[in-house]
């Protein structure tokens, strides 16, 4: 036979006709999973033909093989077996209400012997082109007929059947499209131009083609383009293209959008992004045709309005609950059942619909379909009329993409007529062992279809068994796994910490959120978090893979800590070089001979201010850093208050009003006072600017408080004081509540903040102990809450008066041992004390300095060290010295150290850098004075009052 014959469709049904097989092979359905969509128009022809089994059956050339079925077993059976083939020759349905009547049927294995068929219904799936390839059917035990109404119903289920391969086919054909898309686009088979954007008044009128690739033309239909105005090709062309891509050129946000060109009645796919950068208005368009995609949604969406049609011609509650227990669906049934139609359904809650009373009959049933169960059980109804009905009812737990449970199906039937002939057939016995049949069956399933790691391992740690999950996760198969050690699979490294962290499970306590490192059958590592638990002498292993969720977490944090640090990085830069253009262009001037005296004390005091300008600002950022060395002592917090309060006007404004609300008793805290000025004074600044000069400032200290989790940071339950700040200005937007701490994150115009107030606030408080929290609303205020960690009062309590300080006369003439490894640094300081009138000698490392006392022990006064040097350090040269000349006293100085940073209580009086002849001579004359006794807080550069200009 040539190939251009056609094999005629023969008047009756012939299994192996080739046209009717290919037919069915078309669809590529035999031998395939089950599938929900199936199973449940199975049940549905049961439960609308009150029938207790159904299938869907497709008939191949030598074989019938069952898709779906509700009451029996899914199973493959020879031709002769049934009536499917007798019902697949019929136009219509076949009904044969009593098997046994008839001598020709009773013989047929499937009523000689199980499931012993007394009814059959069945009809025929045909396709398109009038083939036969299959039936849905009903069966029952008992001899019985049809309605009309079922009837319907049971075709109308067998044309969704052919709907649903049609469906299947449909997905398919479009997954092919989509990857025959990606493939395309891999070798630049997609659309792409590049296109420059003109603006009238701030809108996009129009764009200039300066490049497209050859599959611009053919997706487009537009030749020539490049070199040419859109507008000038296409007039008509909508302008919401011309207002996307303007957006781009603007914000340079890209966007990726399906959108409609009315004009080639196509449907495109456009990822747009700005190039050559701002005020280019250039931007690069990649481009497919997704009219076909766009179609068969459209089409699928009109099958579901038919399934809908199906649902609402069913007598069967058929129902969809969201999480919130509230209905999205109810079929037209719901109307004859609660007296409420569909519309007047969909968002009322279950307890409003069905009453209390009812609902907390369900509730526990509720919360088991909503993690992850199904549930069946039958309830008593009471419909509108007053009779009380059973209803047979199926909750389905349905998962999202992302795998969790967003509500349940509901398929409710009538069975109270049933329930009666139950009673009467049925044995409790053949109840029982259909319960446990299908718990089997349920426990099978979750097993083999669960995506977690499932192992269970006996006491020695051994496998016994393990899920497909882990398979397919590691590559292990399950021959490669049984009978092997559970550590054996764990990364080497970890398996110590392995062991220690499940060794709880030997005194029989489960073990959860264990983080291992799984070894694949390819060599490679998996992270997975484990919860183990114990249980009739096994231990049950369930595990989440998180290899992929670790990564994401660590390139965002790569990517944050770079963002921080550019940030930090320029504003640093930012701030100095604006100070070091000051001192620069100053000492030119002081460098010329004719400068006036006046104008040359003007410019020494300018270097002299940027000079304290530069101190304070490093301060700041090591306060941020919490490497500030700070210098803490107990003070009554509350007395600190009251009397920066008392100064507060002068900061604030007199349209500002202070209020100030402290406990009765005493709160005491260890903490360095001016740091602690020093953040009041940054936030009451922070506070004054947000009410624009007018309006209250409260600050309320309250004691013995918990320190709340902050900012994704753990509490503590303290005890804690609080000192709350609370303005009424318009508030903080949410999208810079994240940011306010960030060093140089203002949102003040240029030149009225640096930044840095609050960085130093929140540096403070982590480096003391605490931490600083926020709270806004727009238009209501703004309270900043800063934490410190309580202490017990001290054993006399003695009011210091900060301000009183006696100005001592320098001593002149002492010998001073000078450590510093920095040349210019090292010159300058000999100079200053020589100027002093003392006498300093120089030593470049603690090496040397060591090797001098050695050789002249009784000959210095003082030891001046800096902190940071190569070697041993002044920190451990310090130390040396305490412990072998007490009596000698030391003096350090630094920039910067982690040590005096993290040790606040290391006892040696400390000169930071920069300092002034006048301070170091003060510090040099008090702790000579004082010989080896421990030290006092020095003095700092700027004093307390500089270090309050936020």
């Amino acid at each position: 036979m040539s190939q251009t014959e056609t094999i005629s469709r023969p008047s009756g049904f012939e299994p192996e006709h080739p046209q009717r097989l290919a037919a069915l092979r078309a669809y590529a359905i035999l031998d395939t999973p089950p599938e929900r969509a199936f199973d449940e128009i199975a049940e549905m022809a049961a439960q609308a033909c009150g029938t207790p089994m159904a299938h869907i059956n497709f008939v191949d050339a030598d074989r019938q093989w069952i898709k779906a079925a509700f009451g029996h077993p899914a199973r493959a059976m020879p031709l002769d077996f049934g009536f499917c083939t007798e019902a697949m020759r019929e136009d219509g349905v076949l009904v044969l209400p009593d098997l046994a009547a008839l001598p020709d049927r009773a013989a047929n294995p499937l009523v000689a012997g199980e499931p012993h068929l007394r009814f059959y219904a069945g009809v025929p799936l045909v396709t398109p082109d009038g083939w036969a390839i299959g039936t849905l059917c009903v069966l029952d035990r008992v001899p019985r007929t049809l309605t009309d109404q079922q009837i319907f119903i049971l075709k109308a289920l067998a044309r969704t059947v052919m709907t649903q391969l049609d469906t299947r086919n449909a997905e398919a054909a479009l997954r092919r499209n989509e990857e025959r898309y990606r493939s395309l686009f891999t070798f630049i088979d997609a659309g792409f131009c590049l296109v420059e954007l003109t603006f009238e008044d701030g809108r996009a009128v129009d764009y200039r083609f300066l490049e497209a690739n050859p599959a611009f033309e053919r997706q487009t239909g537009l030749t020539d383009v490049v070199g040419r105005w859109m507008r000038d090709i296409a007039p008509d062309h909508e302008q919401c293209w011309f207002d996307l891509y303007g957006r781009v050129a603007l914000t340079g946000e890209p966007v990726r959008v399906e959108q409609a060109a009315k004009a080639l009645d196509r449907w495109y796919d456009v990822h747009a992004y700005r190039v050559d950068g701002p005020g280019r208005n250039r931007v690069a368009i990649l481009f497919n045709d997704i009219t076909e995609r766009r179609r068969s949604e459209i089409a699928l969406r009109a099958r579901e309005a038919e399934l809908r049609l199906v649902a609402d011609a069913m007598p069967v509650l058929i129902a969809f609950i969201d999480r919130t227990l509230t209905y999205r669906f109810a079929n037209a049934a719901y109307e004859s059942w609660t007296g409420c139609r569909p519309s007047e359904v969909v968002g009322q809650t279950v307890r409003m619909l069905i009453g209390p009373e009812a609902f907390a009959m369900r509730q526990a049933a509720f919360e088991r379909v909503l993690a992850g169960q199904e549930i069946r059980r039958e309830w008593t109804w009471t419909l509108p009329n007053g009779e009380t009905r059973v209803a047979d009812t199926r909750y389905l737990p349905r998962r999202g993409a992302d795998g969790g449970v967003d509500g349940f199906y509901v398929f409710a039937h009538d069975v109270s007529e049933r329930k009666r002939i139950e009673a009467l057939l049925q044995s409790r016995a053949e109840r029982l062992e259909a319960q446990v049949a299908a718990q089997t069956r349920d426990r099978d399933r979750v097993w083999t279809l669960s995506p977690v790691l499932k192992l269970v391992a006996d006491r020695d740690g051994r496998v016994q068994s393990a899920n497909p999950s882990w398979s397919r996760a590691l590559g292990w198969s399950e021959a490669e796994t049984l009978g092997r050690a559970a550590l054996d699979f764990v990364a080497a490294p970890e398996r110590a910490a392995a062991q220690a962290a499940l060794r709880p499970l030997c005194d029989e306590s489960r073990v959860e959120d264990v983080e291992l490192s799984c070894l694949t059958r390819a060599g490679d590592r998996r992270r997975v978090l484990w919860t183990v638990v114990p249980e009739d002498g096994l231990f049950y292993g369930f595990g989440r893979d998180i290899t992929e969720q670790r990564q994401a977490e660590e390139a965002l944090r790569q990517s944050q800590k770079l963002e921080a640090i550019g940030q930090l990085t320029g504003g640093v830069a930012h701030d100095f070089n604006n100070l070091l253009t000051i001192i620069r262009s100053s000492m030119e001037f002081l460098r010329r001979p004719d400068l006036a005296e006046e104008r040359r004390r003007r410019y020494v005091d300018a270097v002299s201010d940027t000079v304290d300008r530069a101190a304070k600002l490093t301060g700041q950022l090591l306060a941020f850093a919490r490497r500030q060395a700070l210098k803490p002592q107990v003070f009554d917090i509350g007395a600190r208050l009251r009397s920066i309060a008392d100064m507060l006007d002068s900061v604030t404004g007199a349209r500002i009003r202070v209020i100030i609300e402290l406990p009765e008793t005493p709160r005491f805290v260890r903490a360095d006072e001016s740091q602690f000025e020093t953040a009041l004074i940054n936030m009451a600044v922070n506070a004054r600017d947000a009410m624009r000069g007018e309006g209250s400032l409260t600050l309320r200290l309250e004691g013995e408080c918990p320190m709340p989790p902050i900012r994704g940071h753990a509490g503590a339950p303290g005890p804690f004081v609080a000192v709350r700040v609370s303005d009424t200005g318009g508030g903080i937007p949410d999208a810079d509540l994240g940011r306010i701490f960030e060093p140089f994150f203002t949102t003040k115009e240029i030149g009225k903040g640096t930044g840095l107030g609050l960085s130093q606030v929140i540096g403070f408080a982590k480096q003391s102990g605490g931490d600083i929290d926020v709270a806004s609303a727009l238009g209501r205020g703004t309270t900043f809450s800063l934490y410190l960690p309580q202490v017990e009062a001290p054993a006399e309590v003695a009011e210091a008066d900060r301000d009183r300080r006696r100005a001592a006369e320098p001593r002149r003439g002492l010998c001073i041992l000078v450590v510093e490894d920095n040349l210019g640094v090292g010159r300058f300081c000999t100079q200053i004390l020589e100027d002093l009138g003392h006498a300093p000698v120089w030593t470049k490392s603690a090496e040397e300095a060591l090797g001098e006392l050695g050789r002249t022990p009784d000959r210095f006064d003082v030891v001046f060290s800096d902190v940071v040097m190569p070697g041993m350090g002044g920190f451990a040269l310090a130390r040396q010295l305490q412990a072998d000349r007490p009596d000698l006293p030391v003096v350090l100085t630094s920039g910067y150290s982690h040590i005096l940073a993290t040790d606040d209580a290391h006892g040696f009086t400390l000169v930071r850098k920069p300092y002034s002849a006048e301070q170091l001579a003060q510090v040099l004359y008090e702790t000579a004075k004082r010989g080896g006794q421990p030290a006092a807080p020095a003095p700092q550069p700027g004093g307390a009052d500089g270090a309050r200009d936020p």
